[in-house]
Order: structure tokens, then sequence, then C-alpha cells
């Protein structure tokens, strides 16, 4: 269970490097990685596809996986992201429960809430 919970991470980082950072990679690295996160194809069927061997696609992935953790490195576009995506959520979940004698109570922490969303980006 737990590995599967530790794979399934592993792919959406992958998946969300890939939609902030996918259009940094040359066009090769973009198809070959594409294939492998998005469309979930082994590295045997990909490589049958692309015409190279499966380590050559292997080999890529690997170096698209370093490139793309250097960018969000440098970058923080995918912290940022899920930083300001959890402080929604928390917004959200503090609407889910209003109630008219909390109005003000609520009206404060949003304000706080989106306080920390504005020092984010």
């Amino acid at each position: 269970m737990i590995a599967q919970v530790m794979k399934l991470d592993k792919i959406l980082e992958q998946s969300l490097l890939f939609d902030f950072y996918g259009e940094l990679l040359t066009e090769h690295q973009k198809e070959i990685y594409e294939r492998f996160v998005a469309d979930d194809l082994s590295l045997g069927e990909i490589a049958e596809e692309a015409g190279i061997s499966r380590q050559g696609v292997h080999d890529l992935i690997k170096r698209c996986n370093q490139t793309l953790r250097g960018y969000e490195e440098k970058l923080h576009l995918m912290h940022r992201f899920l930083a300001v995506k959890e402080k929604v959520e928390q917004i959200e979940q503090l609407l889910e429960h209003y109630n008219e004698e909390d109005a003000e109570e609520l009206v404060q922490n949003i304000r706080k809430i989106s306080g920390e969303i504005i020092e984010e980006l």
C-alpha cells in the first residue's frame, strides 16, 4: 500500500513538473516524457514507437526528471501553486461551515488567508 502511494506521489510530481516546465524541454524530450507520464506507456512501448532503445528512453526520462526538478528548485512555481491551492481549500472549508453568527470571524480568517496567498505569489 505504501509503495502504491509513493508511486502515485511520484507520478503526480512528474505530471505537475511537466505541466509547469514541460515547454522548456526540447520537442523530442517533450514527446518521450509525455508518452511516459501522461500516456503511461512503458519504456519498451515508447522505445518501439520512437525507434530508440529502451535504455535510451530510460536515460532521456531520467535526464528530463533532473531538468524539470532543477527548474522547480530555481523557480518554485509548483510549490507556490500547491501552497495557493491549499489556502484556497482552507477558504472553502471555512465557507462550508459558515453561519451568520461567525460572519466577522469568517471575514477575518478569509482576509488572513488571502494575505498569505498574496505573499506566496
